[in-house]
C-alpha cells in the first residue's frame, strides 16, 4: 500500500503543477550555463545539494509532524527570493489541491485554513506523504527527485536535449539522491527534539539572483 502511494506521489503526472516549472533551468540555459547533458548534470547535482536539500529536510519534518505553521515560516527564512518564494506557494496550493482529493486528512484541511494563499510546497508534500502512510525519508526522496527531474524535463523541451541522455543524468545522479534523502530525514529527525532551528539552511545564491530575473522576462516558457 504505501509503496503504491510513494509512486503516486513522484510521480510526474500527480496533478501537483510541476511541469510548468523549470527550477532555473530555463534562466541557466540563457545565460549559457546549460548547453548538453554535462551541464544539466552539474547544474541539478548543485540544486540537489543546495535547495533540495532544504526542501527534503522540509518535508520530512512535516511527515513526522512538526508544526507546519512553524515548518512554512522556516521555509520562507531559507527562501531570500521573493520570486522563489512566491513560486513555492503557487506550487504549495496546487499540491493542496491535489493531496487533499487523493489523501485528505485533517491536517491538510488546517494548513489549507491557516494559509489560503498557500503553504511552501514541501510542506504540503510532507502532511501528503503523512496522510497516505509514508516516512519522512519518502517524503523526503519525493522531493529530492522533483528537485532534479523537474530540471532535466525543462532542459529536454529548451534545448531539445536527448531524453535519453536527460535520463541518464537522472540514473546517474540516483546515488545522491539517497544520500540528500537520509541526510534530510536525519536532520528532521533532530528537529522533532531541537526545533525546526537546526534543519539544513543551505543556500544557492545564483539560483535565487536567476529566478529574479527570470521573474521580470516578458515572455518565457515556464513559470520559474
Amino acid at each position: 500500500m504505501t509503496r503504491a502511494a510513494l509512486l503516486v506521489l513522484a510521480d510526474g503526472r500527480f496533478p501537483a503543477g510541476g511541469h510548468a516549472h523549470s527550477g532555473g533551468a530555463e534562466a541557466a540555459v540563457r545565460a549559457g550555463r546549460v548547453r548538453d547533458a554535462d551541464d544539466l548534470a552539474e547544474f541539478c547535482r548543485g540544486r540537489l545539494h543546495t535547495a533540495g536539500l532544504v526542501a527534503a529536510s522540509l518535508a520530512a519534518a512535516a511527515a513526522l509532524g512538526l508544526d507546519p505553521l512553524a515548518l512554512d515560516e522556516a521555509a520562507d527564512a531559507r527562501t531570500p527570493s521573493p520570486a522563489l518564494r512566491a513560486t513555492a506557494r503557487r506550487l504549495g496550493r496546487q499540491m493542496m489541491r491535489a493531496a487533499r482529493a487523493t489523501w485528505p486528512s485533517e491536517e491538510l484541511a488546517a494548513l489549507a485554513a491557516s494559509r489560503p494563499r498557500g503553504a511552501h510546497q514541501p510542506i504540503v508534500l510532507g502532511l501528503a506523504a503523512r496522510g497516505a502512510g509514508l516516512g519522512a525519508e519518502d517524503a523526503a526522496h519525493c522531493v529530492a527527485y522533483e528537485c532534479v527531474s523537474g530540471p532535466a524535463t525543462a532542459v529536454v523541451r529548451l534545448l531539445s536535449l536527448d531524453p535519453f541522455d536527460a535520463t541518464g543524468v537522472l540514473a546517474r545522479l540516483a546515488p545522491e539522491l539517497d544520500v540528500v534523502a537520509a541526510r534530510a530525514a536525519g536532520a528532521a529527525a533532530e528537529a522533532v527534539v531541537e526545533g525546526v532551528e537546526v534543519l539544513p539552511a543551505a543556500s544557492a545564491p545564483l539560483l535565487d539572483v536567476m529566478a529574479e530575473a527570470h521573474a521580470a522576462w516578458p515572455v518565457r516558457l515556464f513559470a520559474s
